[in-house]
């Protein structure tokens, strides 16, 4: 007696179900496609970026920066989980402890941002990020001495610290960056010399002689 095996019933296509299914899948697939970038990103220029601290789930979209350094403006430890993203990448950390809670003297937030922004325009730094807490005060300070440092008006200068910082806009920030002395970095960049790059628009940038050469600290990863 031969056994009777009941053939598969036929796939059904283009039923509700099938279709929410499908649409399921496709909306799962395309969160996994999307970089989520850390809070208050924004480029600063070619090869500058800003944000708030990096977390995880920012990890994706620090990868497609393809960055070669962090400069790190707060004064706590480097949490392991980034440390462990940044050697995987091939990551330099660069860091500048500025206290956030209490306002630094201003001999020592000086003497900070001006080691800070030393590191900054050398562009064999960049792609660099800058960061602190929430991308706002002390990241604020630090872009706003590299807009001095380009010749921006101050007013220019403190619309741009503003948007980001927004209601948390602090008056001793913005007395700093008008007091802050651009000539102290001219004065110590002697060994720099600008050359000009072909990006279309014959944008001048930063570059370091190799002779004489102090290179920036950085922080093993």
């Amino acid at each position: 007696m031969s056994a009777y095996i009941q053939p598969p019933l036929p796939k059904q296509r283009g039923t509700k179900r099938g279709m929410d299914q499908q649409k399921n899948h496709n909306i799962n697939n395309h969160h996994h496609d999307v970089l989520e970038p850390p809070t208050n990103f924004s480029m600063v220029e070619d090869g500058i970026f800003r944000s708030g601290f990096p977390q995880p789930s920012n990890f994706p979209f620090l990868r497609s920066l393809h960055l070669r350094s962090i400069i790190y403006l707060c004064p706590e430890p480097y949490p392991e989980e980034n440390l462990e993203f940044l050697r995987s990448q091939n990551i330099q950390l660069l860091h500048f402890g500025i206290e956030g809670k209490t306002e630094p003297s201003v001999s020592i937030l000086n003497d900070t941002i001006l080691e800070a922004l030393k590191v900054l325009i050398d562009v064999r730094n960049h792609p660099v990020l800058i960061h602190c807490k929430r991308g706002k005060h002390r990241t604020g300070c630090l872009v706003g001495c590299l807009r001095k440092f380009q010749n921006w008006c101050l007013s220019s200068v403190f619309e741009e610290y503003q948007r980001f910082a927004g209601v948390k806009s602090r008056a001793t920030d913005l007395r700093f960056l008008e007091g802050f002395d651009t000539l102290l970095l001219r004065q110590c960049l002697y060994s720099i010399i600008y050359q000009y790059q072909g990006y279309g628009s014959n944008k001048r940038r930063l570059l370091y002689r190799e002779d004489n050469l102090q290179k920036p600290q950085t922080m093993k990863v």
